[in-house]
């Protein structure tokens, strides 16, 4: 039997979270409680939400795809400011955002579809 081939924004959060988790190890102690934590959240909840849209169909499925689009507005925000501190090296930065721009891109075409 043929395994089905998961879409590729899977694929592209999932590698992103596999970034990011060890990535936010070295923010500041201080920060971790509050900021760290929303920008894990938003990332998380990003995926969560394209979990869920994949087992939804019509109305359902775009509205949970436009939940991930908010959470992913957010990821932004704080992955900007996370570089505006110096939490994130401008290499770091230029990494994620091109992985953030690329899901953004693949989230933007599925919800067209819908």
């Amino acid at each position: 039997m043929a395994k089905k081939e998961e879409m590729v924004i899977f694929t592209r959060t999932f590698d992103f979270l596999d970034w990011l988790l060890p990535v936010t190890n070295n923010f500041p102690r201080a920060h971790r409680h509050s900021f760290t934590r929303r920008l894990l959240d938003a990332a998380f909840d990003l995926r969560e939400h394209l979990e869920m849209a994949n087992l939804r169909r019509g109305k359902a499925r775009l509205a949970q795809l436009r939940l991930a689009d908010e959470a992913l507005s957010k990821v932004r925000v704080y992955l900007r400011l996370a570089v505006r501190w110096r939490w994130l090296s401008d290499g770091q930065y230029y990494h994620v955002a091109a992985m953030v721009a690329e899901i953004g891109r693949l989230l933007g075409g599925w919800i067209k579809s819908c």
